[in-house]
């Protein structure tokens, strides 16, 4: 590919990424507020798994044509921020464990059902570029990928909760979804720690 090539491929995916960062910003603060209203540990996880989103399209835009080395930098630190979700997990889930008050299932499903349709949107979009941006763009993708699975089992969970009446379920899979934030925070981490051996190599520089 020749630098003409290069530089369209980037300023398509710069256009790409600008626009999942703007649907994941809209739909975070409709999600954000119905968890809040309805009490679930899931959901809330969920939302701010939007405004994690947003953060890592924004910082690919910025690093976009960073030499590799930099670019090995930011993927670190965007493992570092698909952490964020699971500490909001975490934290909710620590203080609805001694009260399972289950959440309305009927507002649950349906805003994670459009989660579904927000994150599979992304995910689409993100899906052609997953090859050209390194960890920036395998950051995306295993992010905007992990809410879809996230957002349908939050709806299957909602009828488990209404099944059972118990808030149980809802607290479980916000365990189940530090676990996958911990997982993708590791892969990208691993992506951007090639990235810096292969700029080490290029530098001449040893690499241990």
């Amino acid at each position: 590919m020749d630098s003409t090539q290069d530089a369209a491929v980037v300023k398509r995916l710069r256009r790409a990424v600008l626009l999942v960062a703007g649907l994941n910003f809209g739909y975070f603060f409709v999600e954000f507020g119905i968890a809040l209203a309805i009490g679930s540990v899931s959901l809330l996880a969920d939302s701010v798994g939007f405004l994690e989103d947003t953060s890592v399209n924004l910082l690919i835009a910025i690093a976009l044509g960073l030499p590799l080395a930099k670019r090995a930098l930011a993927g670190k630190a965007m493992g570092l921020i698909i952490l964020l979700p699971a500490a909001a997990a975490a934290w909710k889930l620590v203080e609805k464990f001694g009260q399972p008050t289950p959440p309305d299932v009927l507002s649950l499903c349906l805003t994670a059902g459009g989660a579904v349709l927000v994150n599979l949107t992304c995910s689409i979009i993100l899906a052609r570029f997953r090859d050209h941006g390194g960890s920036m763009s395998t950051a995306a993708f295993l992010a905007a990928r992990n809410d879809v699975i996230v957002n349908v089992a939050i709806i299957v969970m909602g009828f488990i909760t209404l099944w059972t009446g118990s808030g149980w379920p809802d607290i479980v899979l916000g365990a189940i979804i530090i676990l996958l934030a911990a997982w993708a925070a590791h892969e990208v981490w691993e992506v951007a720690e090639e990235e810096q051996l292969a700029a080490k190599a290029l530098a001449g520089e040893e690499i241990d």
